[in-house]
């Protein structure tokens, strides 16, 4: 079994200083494709590929250089609580303006009544170009979403905070996400 998983980040830097402004627009998308056994135990894995696309808008929010690398999901469902990891490595670019970059996304979802949910999700960062003390973004937060439709498309919404309690030179102190999933499922 193929199971694809897109990012489209939409990112807002706020301004760093009184002179500066806002920078906000798309990263790069982050295309994964993860192969999977069809009939999977307790615990449902995969391995596959993801991809670094040049789309950025600004070079303060991504570089615009093609890349990729390996990713891996593992995941496990009991009763109310779904919880895993995914791990990947991106690579991109050459020479002096490069990425080499790891993101590993534990997750942690408690179900509750009428389609809401707790959660915690950090996507903690390791960019393997910057120096040793200075390479690892490890956040420690959490939120709550909802699973609704609007008509027949299901959705998944959710907002997450964030404190970065270890973060890169220059690297922000708190982080909000807010994700709007469209869910496309197979019906047999």
């Amino acid at each position: 079994m193929v199971i694809s998983r897109t990012i489209v980040p939409v990112v807002v830097v706020p301004r760093r200083s009184a002179t500066a402004g806002v920078d906000y627009g798309l990263s790069n998308i982050q295309p994964q494709f993860y192969l999977s056994p069809v009939h999977a135990g307790k615990i449902v894995w995969g391995v596959g590929p993801q991809l670094w696309l040049p789309t950025a808008t600004d070079h303060s929010l991504g570089i615009n250089k093609w890349g990729g690398g390996p990713a891996t999901v593992a995941l496990f469902r009991s009763g109310h609580l779904l919880a895993g990891t995914l791990i990947g490595n991106e690579f991109a670019g050459v020479n002096h303006v490069h990425e080499n970059q790891m993101t590993i996304n534990p997750f942690a979802f408690y179900n509750l009544k009428h389609g809401w949910y707790v959660v915690s999700a950090p996507i903690i960062t390791a960019d393997w170009t910057a120096e040793r003390n200075k390479r690892w973004t490890v956040p420690v937060g959490g939120g709550v979403g909802k699973l609704f439709k609007i008509g027949s498309q299901p959705l998944n919404a959710r907002a997450e905070y964030f404190n970065d309690v270890r973060t890169t030179t220059g690297g922000t102190d708190w982080q909000l996400q807010t994700q709007l999933q469209f869910l496309f499922l197979r019906h047999k």
